[in-house]
């Protein structure tokens, strides 16, 4: 075994005195330093704060003009779809009204058809069509031929084409027959 001088144990504990009063002291440094710290910090919060502030109205219109260009482009994909949905729109008014005038040229050529029919023969047939289609030509023909087309015409249909063209016949109901 080693013996210690007296100077050098004086020595080590003078040492471990000193460490513990450093581990001890050490906190208060440290909100020193962390205090110091903030002043310093504070100028570069300052500076950051004057910054955004400089470049909040750089930023908005960046901003803004990005919205801009968007809804720039969506004004644009509206207005293509507008023109495409105009296109349609024309050319179904053309076939509308194509057919139309087909409509009235074949319902006034059916009209003569059905009336130089007999009743039991045409009966069957308008059995056989569009409600709605069979009440707008049994209104054009003839009262004494409708009804002796109606006789003919089982009762559910004659009665279904009865509502119909009694309706139509009624300002106060809406358009739709149905």
């Amino acid at each position: 075994m080693i013996k210690a001088s007296p100077s050098r144990f004086s020595r080590i504990a003078l040492r471990n005195a000193a460490v513990v009063l450093a581990i001890a002291t050490l906190p208060a440094f440290a909100q020193n330093a962390v205090g110091q710290q903030q002043t310093a910090e504070s100028p570069t919060e300052a500076e950051i704060r004057q910054f955004c502030t400089g470049i909040a109205d750089a930023a908005r219109d960046q901003r803004y003009l990005l919205q801009k260009q968007e809804l720039e482009k969506l004004q644009a994909d509206v207005d293509s779809r507008i023109a495409i949905l105009e296109e349609r729109r024309a050319e179904y008014e053309d076939w509308l009204g194509r057919r139309n005038e087909f409509m009235k040229q074949a319902e006034g050529q059916l009209v003569e058809i059905y009336k130089k029919m007999a009743p039991d023969a045409a009966a069957p047939q308008l059995e056989q069509t569009n409600v709605i289609l069979a009440a707008a030509i049994i209104m054009k023909l003839p009262p004494r031929q409708s009804s002796l087309i109606l006789t003919e015409m089982s009762a559910d249909k004659a009665a279904q084409v009865a509502s119909i063209m009694s309706s139509a016949g009624d300002p106060t109901t809406s358009k739709d027959p149905s």
